[in-house]
């Protein structure tokens, strides 16, 4: 499944410790931006990490699940590419 992850951080180390760990379930598609193709067991596995890293009253972060047809409609204009069917994501 498809899921589009943003946060809005606002230590920059933490930030920076979030963005390089979701690079480990996902692709980056802007500064705040990840589209993540999970199975359940990997999405558990990034929410308590995200979790794990955040402020809960000063940090925010939202997931958002896309379903098959949904994400064949993503619009993308620009130099970055999304989320493809062929991407591997190795962790």
């Amino acid at each position: 499944m498809l899921y589009l992850v943003s946060y809005d951080i606002v230590d920059d180390k933490r930030r920076t410790k979030l963005a390089k760990k979701l690079c480990d379930f996902g692709k980056r598609v802007q500064y705040s931006v990840f589209e993540c193709d999970l199975n359940k067991e990997q999405l558990k596995n990034m929410m308590k990490m995200a979790t794990q890293q955040i402020d809960q009253d000063e940090d925010s972060v939202r997931i958002y699940k896309f379903c098959g047809t949904c994400a064949q409609e993503i619009i993308s204009y620009g130099t970055k590419k999304g989320w493809e069917e062929d991407d591997v994501i190795v962790k």
